[in-house]
């Protein structure tokens, strides 16, 4: 299997950033929507399987075959973007502004939530039989979902909020991982085994990712969840979107920027010329490498967006 090292990843990851910053309104939206849609069908079959089965590490393996189908086809997930649309703007790749990552952010957002909140709305009608009778055990399960993760965070107040933002930080830390893995590998395989370990953690983890809960709180309301809009959006999809965008880019977007496209000369040029010739080093970095420099390279195929 092909492997890509991080000094050669962080320019891929920059690159695949500028290109999705640059994406026309159009596909910028249709690729959202359906990102968020294959990841909504991923928590519904993740969840079915848990219930059904009543071995919810079950649900966990198998949940991360929508994120592996969705970065596959190029489709975009917000918490993806939180880390790769930054990365460019970092870099100071031409045209690239703080205007046009946030309006990535935004379009993708959008998107994510069409196709969720789609999603939520067919499975509503698959869990009651076209609304003819009462939820069946998984949307009664979906509907616990949404009001532990929302009234349950409430009722411990400030501790609760904070509890339910240290979970989006953690959440988005291994999603961002999976989006950096899939580019490790140039071969399908390898993509997939590298993307599968960190959002199967997550899933088992009960950490909180704002697309997942897209799909999750909106079907708990229509499954008769006792929660509401405002408890959703105040006691979760809030802050979980700003603690998936923390944690996105302070655990995992910039430490490797900084170490990988900003990176300092080595210290073996301090040591002398007889000592670098005995630990093998014939010759001594002089300057720092800059990889963030301008440069033709290939879009990897996980961005799957036409340079410019």
């Amino acid at each position: 299997m092909t492997y890509v090292k991080p000094t050669d990843l962080v320019t891929d990851l920059i690159t695949a950033g500028e290109t999705k910053i640059f994406l026309s309104t159009r596909d910028t939206i249709v690729r959202s929507i359906m990102g968020g849609a294959l990841l909504a069908l991923a928590a519904a079959f993740a969840v079915t399987v848990s219930v059904t089965t009543g071995i919810p590490l079950l649900g966990a393996v198998l949940f991360p075959v929508g994120f592996i189908m969705l970065y596959l086809l190029g489709y975009d997930l917000l918490t993806g973007v939180f880390v790769l649309a930054p990365l460019a703007w970092l870099a100071r790749r031409p045209g690239v502004t703080l205007g046009g990552v946030l309006r990535n952010w935004g379009l993708v957002f959008v998107g994510n939530f069409i196709g969720a909140f789609a999603v939520a709305l067919l499975m509503a009608i698959v869990f009651t039989n076209g609304w003819s009778t009462p939820p069946n055990e998984v949307g009664e399960a979906i509907g616990h979902i949404g009001e532990n993760r929302t009234v349950g965070y409430a009722e411990h107040g400030a501790a609760g909020m904070l509890t339910l933002f240290v979970r989006a930080m953690l959440c988005n830390a291994m999603v961002a991982t999976g989006v950096v893995m899939a580019m490790v590998a140039k071969d399908v395989p390898g993509k997939i085994m590298a993307m599968w370990m960190p959002i199967m953690l997550f899933f088992f983890m009960g950490f909180e990712h704002s697309i997942v809960n897209m799909f999750l709180f909106p079907s708990g309301l229509l499954l008769g969840g006792d929660f509401t809009i405002g408890d959703y959006l105040i006691w979760n999809e809030i802050p979980t979107v700003l603690g998936n965008l923390v944690g996105g880019l302070l655990l995992v977007g910039i430490p490797i920027y900084v170490t990988y496209g900003r990176t300092k000369a080595s210290r073996a040029g301090r040591l002398p010329r007889a000592q670098r010739i005995r630990r093998g080093i014939t010759t001594a970095p002089a300057s720092v490498v800059d990889t963030t420099a301008e440069a033709i390279v290939d879009v990897p195929t996980d961005s799957a967006v036409p340079t410019r």
